[in-house]
């Protein structure tokens, strides 16, 4: 069946959290030294992981973790535990790395992001962006008037499902008023982004890389499934 929508993962796929040099630049350790580039770089990671726990948690707090992508609350409190455990003592600290996180305009679009989804909208064809969030990401994209090529976003915290649970993806299709079997699903975990094939969607994996070192990975992906 010929591909008629395509639905795009946000974090690792179409934008990526990529702090500046002052984010970290005054954030602490436990020791009270400055974090290295190394401790830098793995905190970005553990703050943008799109599955797997990253750090051990009590009870309270994995509840939290395993829920934390339906409730803004919940996703609040886990991640100011994941960055104390973490290596970022200070609640202040914390609470700023946090609020970058969950600010749509901290992110980065990767450098084809605008062409693909011009692109496949501009075939008439239907462009969705499916998501863990526990935040509205729309700002990311009405901000570079990109929203025009969206038909429509489906986030996790305001349906009540994430991947990969196919009722996530069953809302995202049924919004987008396609078929499964004509839908393209593109991002970057085989684990959740992968889920879309157990309803009958195409899938095509892209690496969560630096913006800077996956130049047209998306536009590859839908090359490759013949739309471009």
């Amino acid at each position: 069946m010929a591909i008629n929508a395509v639905l795009f993962d946000f974090s690792g796929t179409l934008f990526r959290l990529e702090q500046d040099a002052s984010w970290l630049a005054d954030v602490r350790g436990a020791d009270g030294a400055v974090l290295d580039l190394e401790a830098q770089t793995e905190l970005m990671r553990r703050m943008t992981a799109p599955v797997g726990q990253v750090v051990e948690l009590d009870e309270e707090h994995q509840y939290a973790w395993h829920h934390r992508d339906r409730d803004p609350d919940l996703h609040r409190k886990v991640y100011l535990e994941v960055l104390r455990r973490s290596g970022v003592p200070q609640r202040s600290q914390a609470e700023a790395l946090y609020h970058r996180l969950i600010t749509p305009g901290e992110w980065t679009p990767y450098p084809d992001t605008e062409a693909a989804l011009k692109a496949v909208a501009g075939s008439g064809r239907k462009v969705g962006v499916l998501s863990n969030i526990a935040f509205d990401i729309r700002p990311a994209f009405t901000q570079r008037g990109w929203d025009a090529y969206v038909s429509d976003f489906t986030l996790s915290f305001e349906v009540g499902a994430v991947k990969p649970e196919p009722e996530i993806f069953r809302a995202a299709v049924e919004r987008l008023g396609v078929a499964a079997a004509e839908t393209l699903m593109v991002g970057d975990s085989e684990e959740a982004d992968g889920g879309a094939r157990a309803l009958g969607c195409e899938f095509a994996l892209v690496d969560p890389w630096p913006t800077s070192e996956r130049p047209d990975a998306l536009l590859a992906a839908l090359r490759a499934h013949g739309l471009l």
